[in-house]
């Protein structure tokens, strides 16, 4: 068993208030549970409103299963077009 973390430092490019962060923050996690099966929570960033830190994490038999997965919930996050990704860090436990 293998476990997939990922940190993402995330800017928000439409969010005006915490508020309007939160409605999108809450919108991305709920979608990336229910699209890729992984454990999702805002980590950092809290009392910012223009930026997030986001932790994934994954369980998979291999190394290989991870990358995809975590390579694919980035791929998402960026398609999305309200986040950019400025910084990110994975670790395969």
């Amino acid at each position: 068993m293998i476990t997939g973390i990922c940190r993402l430092d995330m800017l928000l490019h439409d969010s005006f208030s915490l508020k309007d962060k939160r409605r999108a923050i809450n919108s991305l996690t709920e979608r990336l549970r229910d699209n890729f099966n992984v454990s999702v929570a805002e980590v950092g960033n809290n009392d910012k409103w223009q930026t997030a830190t986001l932790g994934v994490a994954c369980v998979a038999n291999s190394t290989a299963r991870i990358d995809s997965i975590l390579d694919a919930v980035m791929r998402y996050i960026e398609r999305d077009g309200r986040f950019e990704i400025y910084r990110y860090y994975i670790d395969r436990i």
